[in-house]
């Protein structure tokens, strides 16, 4: 599974990268400053340009680098994912019916980007305690999608109050029925609530697969041929929202599209030449690929540019959605601080059908975020996370999704595998650097000033850039057959099977909205919803016919998923980055020692205590003298 690791981004490529500045030789560990020159454009006269070993990398996990760094490398990783970041958030907006209540895009994306914040702090200090960023969970697409596509009137203001007075002079019931209009924000918060209370059951459902250790068994019956359907699935249905974005204007959509392709692809093997002074060195040149890490932020500003000539030329009149000219009152009347709090949108409500669509999207975001977990282990060059990090690591995600839902972003909060990419890229696999990019984050969530200058990015810039990450994201998932047998006809006849009925049924669903009928109204809804909910189709049927028709778990790609290292030996000799103790948890050792904890899924078991005759024959061993 460690190719999921680039899930969310873009694939880090086998390159060679080049150290940042000289105070990075003064602080780096010998075996990530191995230098060699082997590339074609480096000659050996040129002493100012330099490559860290691929097998090694600059910063290992444990290692603290220099302050000045550590802010660098940590602004690097976090503007990587801000894209992906505004783009969900958005899409929570339009499902509630908030995408042209400036007030309220300013907010939930406030509220998105603090959460991404605690909850990267949360899983680097207590959870799986790997390098990791953690951000918005693209797998809750289909079900707010499907909300839309359902319910296209759910933005009508109009609402009907029913009420029944019994006459005592006639005895004859009376029945008054009262049409009112909602207002705007009372109509996005009745909305909101509702993906409130079903987020937190789906997140609070979360935590108690990893606190419990059920990630094990799931992964005994789940594997690359039912996950890789369903989240196909996701991607397929993420091209509605793309295409809704970039038709504004389909040319300066497909120039960002093509500009991020050009720069993270075509220009993948160039590196940028970027001048720079140090004190010890003076003036030199460092090669390094910036225009790939940030190829789709880069292309994002050069797309907002040409939105901004266009609008200045007056050739987007009458397209408000594409100008650069709108939007400034939205900047001008946000706070410059805000700090998202929770229940901010009004209390919690409820909705049996939204619940069952975030809780697909949990039990997938679970499958997922166990193999960025092994991705960004072997990134890193350390031992495979033992199970009780990995169970341990669910937790962290499961109580900051249920957190997520009392603050009312809308959404989980995931693993990113296009941040392990760039650990790749960079070489800098430090802990301290996501520790501060969560810092980031949560900086960037309490300046409302901040929010609201990306909600005006213009509808088709974030339309191409959406084209790419979504079509990146299609293809990271159907690399995940490499480790299914793709000559087995039982493989294939599955994962056919699943994408043709997921695509079926909710297409049925959508163009017949009065065929479901049972005789309760909200019996008709709870269905509608959920038979309309792309992965649940795909993902119940693929597991089912995966775990009964005859195969083996070489066959079905299980056994390739499953470490077939021991960590909890922690014997492994060729991890030279680290070894297990990284993935302990941050509590004193008698605690860690205490005979319960063996006990407790999320904690390594107790090391076994010394008695006091192993510590004489000890004490005897070492004074014999040597040979």
């Amino acid at each position: 599974m460690d190719n999921s690791g680039n899930m969310n981004g873009f694939q880090a490529p086998p390159v060679q990268v080049f150290t940042i500045s000289s105070e990075m030789e003064n602080h780096a560990g010998e075996e990530g400053m191995k230098m060699v020159n082997h590339t074609e454009d480096v000659t050996v006269e040129d002493p100012v340009v330099e490559e860290a070993d691929f097998d090694g990398l600059i910063y290992k996990v444990t290692d603290n680098p220099p302050m000045h760094l550590t802010i660098l490398f940590a602004f690097q990783q976090a503007l990587l994912s801000l894209a992906n970041q505004l783009a969900l958030s958005l899409m929570v907006a339009e499902a509630v019916c908030g995408d042209k209540n400036p007030e309220f895009k300013t907010k939930l994306l406030s509220t998105t980007l603090f959460m991404d914040g605690i909850t990267t702090l949360a899983m680097v200090l207590i959870g799986v305690r790997l390098p990791l960023f953690q951000g918005a969970a693209f797998e809750y697409v289909v079900p707010l999608l499907a909300l839309q596509t359902l319910y296209p009137d759910r933005c009508d203001a109009g609402k009907s109050t029913v009420t029944t007075l019994f006459n005592e002079t006639t005895g004859i019931n009376t029945t008054i029925v009262i049409n009112s209009t909602m207002d705007e924000w009372e109509l996005i918060m009745s909305h909101v609530q509702y993906l409130q209370g079903s987020l937190m059951s789906a997140g609070f459902i979360h935590f108690l697969i990893g606190a419990t250790g059920l990630v094990g068994l799931i992964l005994n019956f789940v594997g690359p041929v039912t996950i890789v359907p369903t989240i196909l699935l996701i991607g397929i249905y993420m091209q509605r929202a793309a295409v809704k974005f970039v038709s504004v204007h389909w040319g300066i959509g497909l120039l960002t599209a093509g500009l991020a392709v050009i720069f993270s692809l075509y220009l993948a093997r160039w590196k940028l030449p970027i001048p720079m002074w140090t004190k010890k060195r003076g003036c030199h040149v460092m090669r390094y690929p910036l225009h790939q890490v940030f190829a789709i932020l880069i292309a994002m500003l050069i797309g907002w540019g040409v939105s901004g000539v266009f609008t200045a030329c007056g050739l987007l009149e009458g397209n408000d959605l594409a100008r650069t000219d709108l939007g400034h009152e939205a900047i001008a009347d946000a706070n410059w601080f805000y700090f998202p709090y929770p229940a901010q949108f009004g209390p919690p409500d409820f909705s049996v059908s939204v619940f069952i669509g975030f809780l697909i999207a949990t039990l997938i975001s679970v499958l997922d975020s166990i193999g960025d977990y092994y991705a960004c282990a072997k990134t890193c060059n350390v031992p495979p996370p033992p199970n009780h990090a990995i169970n341990r690591g669910i937790a962290v995600e499961g109580i900051c999704t249920f957190f997520s839902g009392i603050m009312g972003c809308g959404h989980a909060t995931s693993t990113y595998g296009g941040n392990i990419g760039a650990v790749g890229i960079t070489k800098v696999g430090s802990r301290q650097v996501f520790l501060f990019c969560g810092i980031l984050y949560i900086a960037f969530g309490l300046v409302g000033k901040f929010s609201a200058v990306f909600i005006t990015i213009p509808h088709p810039v974030l339309g191409g850039a959406l084209i790419t990450m979504f079509g990146m994201f299609i293809g990271v998932v159907l690399s995940n057959l490499q480790y299914v047998n793709l000559t087995s006809t039982r493989n294939l006849a599955i994962i056919g099977l699943s994408v043709i009925m997921g695509l079926a049924v909710p297409y049925w669903v959508e163009k017949t909205p009065d065929g479901i009928r049972t005789g309760n109204e909200n019996a008709d809804k709870i269905l509608r919803t959920l038979l309309g909910n792309a992965n649940l189709t795909g993902a119940l049927l693929a597991c089912f016919m995966d775990n009964t028709l005859p195969g083996t778990k070489e066959e079905r790609g299980i056994t390739a998923w499953q470490s077939s290292e021991k960590p909890e030996d922690g014997t492994a000799g060729h991890y030279t980055q680290g070894d297990i103790s990284l993935y302990e948890p941050l509590l004193p050792q008698r605690i860690k020692d205490l005979p319960i904890m063996k006990y407790i899924p999320f904690f390594p078991n107790p090391k076994p205590r010394q008695t006091k005759q192993d510590a004489i024959m000890n004490d005897e061993l070492h004074t014999l003298p040597s040979l």
